[in-house]
């Protein structure tokens, strides 16, 4: 099988034109008419998953976030962006990301697979894009839906570590509330607070808050941020389990990598 017959199911599973227009989603690096020797999912790009993928005998690496942001002038080395470039041509790598068109679509989306594991219901996407209104699914960003019973917020919040496995939660002042409603992003996901208050949630989920953005809060709803890596994390066993059962004629790894750049002590 050849790398464009995978990079043809990942445009129907999340279309590029789904994309934001900041991102580089899509086939980055290598030859669309390689032979698919084995596929190395992961959520970064780094040098250490470039060096499993050629342990691994893996001539093909999807990634959530896309190692190409913005256009490389040089390949010289200088940086981590380049030599990673750089590593992947010598070894025959072909580098695909699949980002923000992922989070955007429903089906198989992350923020609804994120969604799935917190066990919500009757799950919606937070904000719909309309330009993409008539395209047979729900295009848009975050997700919002119901837990199957109202629970104190601390409560829920214990809970959500666990499932998650978070290493910490930061969050706003409790309201005294129950939480029923929750609206969540995956990665960044600040512009969203404003649609998951007007929708009545009683929770926002997502990361990369800065300190006066918690502020925003504003007693209406509980932000929870719990970590960019960790809210996107188990978007690599969504992208290895479907990437599995759909093809069987290659195989298929979940990185060992733990690709976070933030530790904690």
């Amino acid at each position: 099988m050849k790398v464009i017959e995978l990079l043809d199911y990942l445009n129907q599973w999340a279309p590029l034109q789904y994309q934001e227009s900041y991102d580089n989603s899509g086939h980055l690096v290598g030859n669309e008419q390689d032979q698919i020797e084995s596929v190395l999912v992961s959520l970064d790009v780094t040098e250490d998953v470039i060096d499993e993928a050629i342990t691994l005998d893996a001539n093909v690496i999807v990634s959530h976030h896309p190692i190409i942001f913005s256009g490389l002038k040089s390949l010289t080395g200088k940086n981590y962006v380049q030599r990673i470039v750089q590593k992947a041509i010598k070894n025959n790598i072909n580098l695909i990301a699949i980002h923000t068109n992922l989070d955007n679509v429903y089906y198989n989306g992350v923020n609804t697979y994120l969604a799935g594991i917190l066990n919500l219901k009757n799950v919606c996407i937070l904000k719909s894009k309309s330009e993409f209104s008539d395209e047979g699914q729900e295009i848009g960003s975050g997700a919002i839906g119901l837990l199957p019973e109202s629970m104190d917020e601390e409560q829920f919040l214990i809970k959500m570590k666990s499932h998650l496995k978070l290493k910490t939660i930061k969050h706003t002042n409790f309201l005294n509330k129950k939480i029923k409603k929750v609206a969540l992003c995956g990665g960044s996901g600040r512009f969203l607070l404003s649609e998951a208050i007007k929708q009545g949630a009683e929770l926002f989920i997502s990361s990369d808050f800065k300190y006066h953005e918690f502020f925003d809060a504003d007693n209406q709803i509980v932000i929870a941020d719990i970590g960019h890596f960790e809210s996107e994390q188990h978007t690599i066993k969504m992208i290895h389990e479907i990437l599995t059962n759909k093809f069987n004629n290659f195989a298929t790894h979940y990185t060992k990598m733990n690709t976070n750049p933030v530790n904690y002590l």
